[in-house]
This record gives C-alpha cells, sequence and structure tokens, in this order.
C-alpha cells in the first residue's frame, strides 16, 4: 500500500514539474508578445493602435490568469510537502529505505555514463 503512494507522489511530481515549465514558458511568451507590442509603438495607424491596445489588455488578464494558476499550483506544492513530511514523521525507516533505494538507482545510472 505504501508503494502506490509512492508511485502517486513520483506521477504528481512530474505533473508539477510540467506545470511549472508550462507556465515559466508561457511567461517568456507573454514577455516576447509584450516587447513585440512595445516595438510597433512608432507605427502610425489606428488600427494597429487598437490592436496593440486590445493586446496588452489580453496580456493584462492573462498575467491576472496565470498568477491565480501560479498561487495555486504553490499552495499544492506545499500539501504535497506536508504530506511527505508527514510521511516520514510517521514512518522513517521506510523513507530512509525509500531514498537509499533512489541513491543507488542514481548511483547506477551515473555509474553507466
Amino acid at each position: 500500500m505504501t508503494v502506490k503512494k509512492l508511485d502517486h507522489s513520483v506521477v504528481h511530481d512530474d505533473k508539477q514539474a510540467g506545470a511549472e515549465s508550462l507556465i515559466s514558458e508561457f511567461k517568456s511568451l507573454m514577455a516576447d508578445a509584450e516587447a513585440l507590442i512595445i516595438a510597433t509603438e512608432d507605427h502610425p495607424g489606428e488600427a494597429i493602435s487598437s490592436i496593440r491596445n486590445k493586446a496588452l489588455e489580453t496580456l493584462a488578464g492573462a498575467k491576472e490568469s496565470l498568477s491565480g494558476v501560479e498561487g495555486k499550483l504553490l499552495d499544492k506544492a506545499k500539501i504535497a510537502a506536508d504530506g511527505a513530511d508527514d510521511f516520514v514523521h510517521r514512518n522513517p525507516w521506510e523513507a530512509v529505505g525509500v531514498a537509499a533505494g533512489l541513491g543507488l538507482l542514481i548511483g547506477l545510472f551515473i555509474g553507466r555514463r
């Protein structure tokens, strides 16, 4: 039963790392889009100005949404860390065994290179 919990936490960690990577890439995309919009400020024209303002509003909304998602992700990470801490306090020897096993596997993988 403990193995299932550990496998679930590994999957959860992978999802969390993927979500953090996605957030990072999205932030980079927003920064690039903002730079592109600012670079077009010199171009006259009402149509371009309208498009630029709409894009800036959309980016502002996306930033707000992203900060909300980022906050939720941080909360979930804290909950997962608390759960891991609780597990280690309740089952210290199992935690030592898992850590030793992971260390052995990492050592084997590094040794093969």
